[in-house]
Formats: C-alpha cells, sequence, structure tokens
C-alpha cells in the first residue's frame, strides 16, 4: 500500500454521523457564549464505560483538540469527539428536552448506532441513553 491509496483522517464531522437537533443546537450555542474562559475552546462530547447498561455519554468544556479530534461546528459553537468515541456515536441524535425534572441533553439512538439492544444485560430492564439499570 503506496501513501496515495491511504485515506486522508478526516477532521469534520457530517450529519450522517451525528445530528445536532435545532433546540440543542440553540442551547449548545447559548451555553458556549457563556463561557468565560477565553482558554475554552468547544465543548467535548465524551464516551465512558456503563456498566450493565453499556456506555455513558457526556459533555464537557475543553480548552484543546488533540490529534485524533474530529470537529463538529455550529453557529456559536464547536464540538470535539475523539476518533474513538465517534465510533460509539455513529448515527446519535442530541436533542435538548424539558421534562418534569428539569431541562437535558438527550442522545438518542445509541443503541442503534453501536447495535445495543437498550436493555440491561444483566436484569433485561430497559434503560435509556447513559443510563443505569433499574
Amino acid at each position: 500500500m503506496n501513501e496515495e491509496t491511504i485515506p486522508a483522517f478526516r477532521r469534520t464531522i457530517g450529519e450522517k454521523e451525528i445530528k445536532v437537533t435545532e433546540a440543542a443546537q440553540e442551547q449548545l450555542a447559548r451555553l458556549f457564549g457563556e463561557v468565560e474562559d477565553e482558554e475554552i475552546e468547544a465543548i467535548r462530547i465524551y464516551v465512558a464505560g456503563g456498566g450493565c447498561s453499556g456506555m455513558t455519554y457526556g459533555m464537557t468544556f475543553t480548552d484543546r483538540k488533540s490529534e485524533v479530534d474530529k470537529v463538529l461546528r455550529g453557529e456559536g459553537y464547536e464540538i470535539y469527539v475523539d476518533a474513538v468515541a465517534l465510533n460509539y456515536l455513529q448515527g446519535v441524535e442530541i436533542d435538548y428536552v424539558s421534562r418534569e425534572t428539569g431541562a437535558t441533553f438527550v442522545f438518542n439512538n445509541v443503541f442503534q448506532a453501536v447495535g445495543g439492544s437498550a436493555t440491561c444485560g444483566a436484569c433485561g430492564a430497559a434503560v435509556g441513553a447513559g443510563g443505569g439499570c433499574a
């Protein structure tokens, strides 16, 4: 294999990989606009092991981009996701919803994206994105 046949590492994230609803876009831009620390560059989406219910998905502010980060640019914000986490997020939709317990970001379709069943392997209870076992 020569260098001409090796695909280049694409640095941007497309809508087929991660879709952000209008409500989530507005909230991300608002939150990012309220950051007072000038070193903050973006919002990082991360994936962590979540026990019997699968992976846990979250967001935090970040002050640096790594060599393996991909970028989703929105109006008023940027999102960084490392290449490994992006594999677990393929096809995810990020939404912002208001519920009786408060408003929150929701990661929809994550179990579908990684071939999961959306049920706890131990007890069989239905779980939400990043939710715990009942």
